[in-house]
């Protein structure tokens, strides 16, 4: 995938770029996540800006990376702007399948469509190829929502529909409540946070859809460079996984990574996104702040896995997940155990 291409010059489909498609969508198994630009939380302006944001998106496309996502709430709309300018060129915008969320803050139709059209405005563009309901609003119908969905594939302005953070149940019904395809789920999926196997990724594979892995490296924990001491600050403070008994926790996968990355002559993040990416009718979006962040990360789309790796993998993975589930029930046991203390009448009472 690494083809070094010097200039922005338009792409043309290369045999060696792997693709997923779906619905008339031909995606990059590897995209480019855009929450980082224009978001402080992410380094925004401290430690890149502008002209490194241009640059990676440069670069992507000159790798063959075609799937790139944002949302009008990253960086209150600068992300859009961001990849507007990026973009501007027609040449540059017709080689991507671009991609947006709304924000379910009270998702009507009429607010979806005028939502909508200020992402348009500020991607600087007619037509957003893959739209997206970031976040399911359990207080308004989605026949409401998809409705206003529905309104914009009719006038031209979205090609496909999307959701995010959707159940399966939920999934299926923005399907019927838009009366046609809702193509993508996108979703938290990585060797550390694997619920979306039990239905999402099996409906997908069967029905014809696409599952699109957000947080694919864990927020970085993946990356297997990170201890208690060092973990990042910004955004990811507050991620659980960081804490120093997780990061216990997490090291037997983080060692089938690097052991792995040492057998290929690749990252351990390399690897495993080539975990991520191995299931059928599923794309990662990893972030990118840098060339160098955007070149390693689609790299890692040529990475062959053999089976053997791929279980050794997932068996590291599970035994993440028992442990980390028989730790929180532990939690809620102890819990449950002086909650009922508490309730308990004492000798005084009776």
């Amino acid at each position: 995938m690494l083809r070094g291409l010097e200039h922005p010059t338009p792409l043309v489909e290369d045999a060696s770029v792997r693709y997923v498609e779906a619905c008339g969508l031909r995606m990059s198994v590897i995209g480019l996540g855009a929450w980082q630009f224009g978001s402080p939380e992410w380094g925004w302006g401290s430690q890149f800006g502008p002209a490194e944001a241009l640059a990676v998106v440069e670069r992507a496309r000159a790798l063959g990376i075609t799937l790139i996502d944002t949302a009008e709430l990253y960086g209150h709309g600068e992300s859009e702007r961001l990849l507007g300018r990026a973009l501007a060129d027609p040449a540059a915008r017709g080689s991507v399948v671009l991609a947006s969320k709304v924000t379910p803050t009270w998702p009507t139709r009429e607010r979806v469509a005028a939502r909508c059209r200020g992402s348009l405005a500020r991607l600087g563009t007619d037509r957003i190829d893959l739209y997206q309901v970031h976040w399911p609003n359990p207080l308004v119908p989605q026949r409401s929502t998809m409705a206003g969905m529905r309104t914009l594939q009719n006038g031209g302005l979205v090609g496909q529909v999307g959701v995010s953070n959707y159940g399966l149940g939920r999934w299926r019904a923005a399907e019927a409540a838009l009366g046609g395809p809702v193509v993508s789920n996108q979703v938290r999926y990585s060797l550390l946070a694997r619920r979306p196997e039990r239905d999402l990724l099996p409906h997908a594979a069967a029905a014809g859809r696409v599952v699109i892995a957000y947080s694919p490296l864990a927020q970085g924990v993946l990356a297997a460079k990170y201890t208690a001491d060092t973990a990042p600050g910004g955004v990811r403070a507050d991620n659980l996984l960081f804490s120093a008994e997780n990061l216990r926790r997490a090291e037997p996968v983080l060692e089938a990574l690097r052991e792995l990355a040492g057998a290929h002559r690749a990252t351990p993040a390399q690897v495993a996104l080539a975990w991520v990416v191995s299931h059928p009718n599923v794309v990662a979006i990893p972030g990118a702040k840098s060339v160098a962040q955007v070149e390693a990360n689609a790299a890692a789309a040529d990475l062959d896995l053999a089976p053997d790796e791929l279980a050794h993998l997932t068996g590291a993975a599970d035994r993440f997940s028992r442990e980390l589930l028989g730790s929180a029930g532990a939690v809620l046991g102890r819990r449950l155990r002086l909650t009922t203390a508490w309730s308990r009448p004492s000798a005084d009472d009776q």
